[in-house]
Formats: C-alpha cells, sequence, structure tokens
C-alpha cells in the first residue's frame, strides 16, 4: 500500500496519506461504503451517471458541513449527476445532519468500516483513520475526469473546478 507523507496537513501539520492516489484519465476503482441505513453502496451502483465523490473527514466541524451544503446547492442545478458524500463519520451521525440540514440531494457513505474508498482512491489519513479532504468527478464512462487533493483540510474545495469538469462531460 503506497503512503504518501506531507502531501496533506492539517493546521499547518504534515500528514500520511495511505492508499493508492487517484489520477484523472484512471478508471474509477468500484468501492463500497455504507448507507444511512447500514446498507453497502458501490460505485458501480451509479454506472451510466456522472459522479461527484466529496470526501471530508468529519460532518462534525463546521468546513465539512459547508462542504456538504455547497455540493446539495450546486445539485440542484447539475440535473441528472450524482453526489455521494463520503466520509469515515457513522451512518448515524451522517443521517441525522443531513436530516437537520435538510440534504436531500446527497448520498451519504460512512467508509468507516473498512476504509475501502478511503485506501482505494488515496484519501486515507494514516495517523487519524480518517478520510482528507477532496473531490473526485467520474464520468458515465468510469473515468474520473477531476481530481483535487485539498493540501490544508481546514481549507474548502476548488467547487468551482469540480462543477466545471462536470460541465465539460454533462
Amino acid at each position: 500500500m503506497e503512503k504518501r507523507t506531507g502531501v496533506i496537513t492539517f493546521g499547518g501539520n504534515p500528514l500520511t496519506l495511505a492508499g493508492n492516489e487517484i489520477k484523472v484519465g484512471a478508471k474509477a476503482p468500484d468501492f463500497y461504503a455504507l448507507n444511512s441505513k447500514l446498507q453497502p453502496v458501490k460505485l458501480s451502483d451509479f454506472d451510466g451517471k456522472v459522479r461527484i465523490i466529496s470526501v471530508f473527514p468529519s460532518i462534525d466541524t463546521p468546513v465539512c458541513a459547508a462542504q456538504t451544503r455547497r455540493f446539495n446547492v450546486e445539485a440542484a442545478n447539475l440535473g441528472d449527476v450524482q453526489i455521494l458524500t463520503v466520509s469515515c463519520d457513522l451512518p448515524f451521525a451522517l443521517g441525522r445532519f443531513c436530516a437537520a440540514e435538510g440534504i436531500d440531494k446527497e448520498i451519504t457513505l460512512s467508509d468507516h468500516k473498512e476504509l475501502d474508498f478511503g485506501l482505494k482512491y488515496g484519501f486515507a489519513i494514516d495517523e487519524l483513520r480518517l478520510l482528507s479532504r477532496g473531490v473526485v468527478v467520474v464520468d458515465k464512462d468510469g473515468v474520473v475526469k477531476h481530481v483535487q487533493y485539498v493540501l490544508e483540510i481546514t481549507e474548502e474545495p476548488d467547487y468551482d473546478s469540480a462543477i466545471e469538469a462536470v460541465k465539460k462531460i454533462i
């Protein structure tokens, strides 16, 4: 398993990302995570759709909550695009947040069980067993069209670049 130290920071302190770094042009690896009803959901369940994978450490932090709210708003303008929100939060916490905030255009997925997404996409923070912040855009054919590993995980992702990538393929 690949490990990349110092690629990201948390409060300026370097962390190690574990797993395989995903790159634009690569075939998106299938992964599974649990939805809010504890059911396994796979990326391939959404084959034939453009997918935005919004990744963050914990829904119970202001930046992660803002990221989730922003993609929920963007979803209304993107048509037939599926937004998958992935973190290591427990499914119950994700469900509670979405119910309280009216998040209804995203599917929240918990990677807490096996870090299947985190390791296959290189977002697993080795020191914390959380996911780093970022965005991955996958086209209808399962090809990665945009990737951002946010360098300082206390900062929001570049939403405009992700949305631009989606608009180029829809």
